[in-house]
C-alpha cells in the first residue's frame, strides 16, 4: 500500500491550513491572486448563459415568445388577485375589470417584436383605461418591453410617435386622480421611458457594428483567399514559364550535341567522347536548376545577367548552331530582373532556331543600346518555324510576358527572305515607354 507522507509543518501556517498557502491568504485560493478574480468564472458562465437564450430565441421565436408572455401575463394576474389595490387610487375597481385589463397588457407582448408599434397602441387603450379609473395597474409597466423593441427594430423617426402614445394615459391619471404636483406623475415615468429607449438604440448600435464586423472579417477572408489563390496561379505561371526556358533550352542543346556526337563517333571517337561530356555537364546543370525551382532550394548562383550572354552563346555553338554576336551601344544600368529578361528571350530565340531552323543555319544576336532602352533582335537564316502563326507559340507567349513586367515590347515573326526574328525593346526606366 502506498502512502502519501504528510509535509511539516513551517512557522507562520496554522494547523490545517492548506499547505499550499502562504501566510495571509484565504484557503482555496493560490498564492498572489485576489478573491476577487472568482468573478471571471462567473461572468464566463453569465455569458454562456446568455448565448444559449439567444440561440434557443433565434431558433424557435414563436416558442420563446410564447414563455415570455406568459411569464408576464402569469405575473400580471398575481398582481390582480389584490396586490394592484396597493398602489390603486381606487381599490373598488372590479376584480373581473382588472384582471382582463391585466390580461390585456400581457398579451400584445407576443407581437412585441413583429408589430411593437401596434402592441403599443393596444396597450396604450388599456393604459387610458386603466388610469382614467384608478386602478394604476402595475401591469402598465410592460410597456417598457415594448418600448425598448421599437427603439431597438424600427426607424428613429418612429420614437415620437411612442411618445404621444404614452403620455395621455400618465396625464389622464395625474388629472383625475391627482397625487401630489403633476410633474411627479408624468416626469418619471416618461423619464423611465426615454432611458428603456436609450438602452434599445444602445443595443442597436452594437448589433449593428457587430454585424459590420462580422461582414467585414467574412470579406476579408474572402478577398485573402483570393489573393492566395492569384499569389498561387501567378506562382504557377512563374514556375511553368522558368521551367519551360530551363527544359527547353537544356534538351536543345542536349538534342544537338547527341546528333553531332552520333556522327562523330564513326570518324572521330575523341569529339563523340566530348560531346557525352558535354550533355553530361548540361544535364547536371539542367538538373540543378530544377531542383532549385521546384524545391525552393536556396540559390548558390545568382540569376543570369547580360554577361552570361557569352556562356549561352558558347554552349549553343557547342551544340551545332553558328551564332554571331553584335553589341552597339554601352550597356545601359538596366536593373537585375531587366538583364535576365534579355538573357530568357535570347535563349528562347536560340533554342527555337535549334529546334525548328534546320541543318546549316545560322543565328545572329543584335544587342542595341541607346539612351531611350535596349533592343534585342535575334535572327537566324533557317526555314521559317512557328505554329502556324507568327509569334503564337507558348514560348513566344513567355517571351511577350516578361517583357510587359518591364512595359517593354516583343514582336516574333518570319522573315521576308526566309528565317525567323524575334525583337525585344525594354525602355529606360526614367523613358517614355
Amino acid at each position: 500500500m502506498i502512502t502519501e507522507k504528510q509535509p511539516a509543518t513551517q512557522p507562520g501556517r496554522e494547523r490545517g491550513a492548506d499547505p499550499g498557502t502562504e501566510p495571509g491568504t484565504e484557503p482555496g485560493t493560490e498564492p498572489g491572486t485576489d478573491p476577487g478574480a472568482e468573478e471571471e468564472p462567473l461572468s464566463r458562465y453569465i455569458q454562456r448563459l446568455t448565448q444559449r437564450v439567444r440561440a434557443f430565441d433565434a431558433h424557435r421565436p414563436r416558442v420563446w415568445d410564447g414563455l415570455l408572455t406568459a411569464f408576464w401575463a402569469a405575473a400580471a394576474l398575481i398582481d390582480a388577485m389584490g396586490g394592484w389595490r396597493n398602489t390603486a387610487p381606487d381599490p373598488s375597481v372590479p376584480v373581473l375589470f382588472v384582471v382582463a385589463m391585466s390580461l390585456a397588457f400581457a398579451l400584445p407582448l407576443l407581437w412585441r417584436r413583429r408589430r411593437p408599434v401596434a402592441a403599443l397602441a393596444v396597450m396604450a387603450c388599456v393604459a387610458l383605461v386603466s388610469q382614467g379609473t384608478g386602478a394604476f395597474l402595475q401591469a402598465g409597466l410592460l410597456q417598457l418591453i415594448v418600448v425598448f423593441h421599437i427603439a431597438l427594430r424600427r426607424p428613429l423617426r418612429t420614437l415620437p410617435w411612442t411618445l404621444a402614445l404614452l403620455t395621455p394615459p400618465l396625464v389622464l391619471g395625474a388629472i383625475r386622480h391627482p397625487q401630489g404636483s403633476w410633474d411627479q406623475q408624468v416626469v418619471p415615468t416618461l423619464w423611465a421611458y426615454a432611458m428603456v429607449a436609450l438602452l434599445g438604440i444602445a443595443v442597436r448600435s452594437r448589433q449593428d457594428h457587430t454585424a459590420a464586423l462580422v461582414d467585414r472579417a467574412r470579406r476579408l477572408q474572402v478577398e485573402r483567399d483570393q489573393q492566395a489563390q492569384l499569389a498561387a496561379a501567378a506562382e504557377r505561371t512563374r514556375i511553368a514559364r522558368e521551367m519551360h526556358d530551363i527544359i527547353g533550352h537544356n534538351l536543345a542543346v542536349i538534342t544537338g550535341l547527341a546528333d553531332g556526337g552520333r556522327y562523330a563517333a564513326a570518324k572521330n571517337p575523341e569529339r563523340a567522347a566530348e560531346a557525352l561530356d558535354a550533355i553530361g555537364t548540361t544535364s547536371r546543370q539542367a538538373l540543378a536548376e530544377l531542383r532549385r525551382l521546384l524545391r525552393g532550394e536556396p540559390v548558390r548562383d545568382p540569376q543570369p545577367t547580360l554577361d552570361d550572354l557569352d556562356d549561352l552563346i558558347a554552349g549553343v555553338r557547342t551544340a551545332g548552331l553558328p551564332v554571331r554576336l553584335d553589341t552597339h551601344g554601352e550597356t545601359p544600368p538596366l536593373a537585375t530582373g531587366a538583364q535576365l529578361t534579355v538573357y530568357r528571350v535570347v535563349q528562347e530565340a536560340l533554342t527555337n532556331a535549334l529546334k525548328h531552323a534546320g541543318p546549316g543555319a545560322e543565328a545572329t544576336v543584335l544587342l542595341s543600346y541607346g539612351p531611350e532602352g535596349s533592343t534585342v533582335e535575334i535572327t537566324d537564316t533557317g526555314r521559317a518555324h512557328g505554329s502556324g502563326t507568327a509569334g503564337t507559340g507558348q514560348g513566344v507567349a513567355g517571351m511577350r510576358e516578361r517583357a510587359a513586367l518591364y512595359d517593354g515590347t516583343l514582336e516574333a515573326g518570319p522573315l521576308p527572305d526566309g528565317g525567323w526574328r524575334v525583337r525585344l525593346r525594354i525602355p529606360l526606366e526614367d523613358s517614355p515607354s
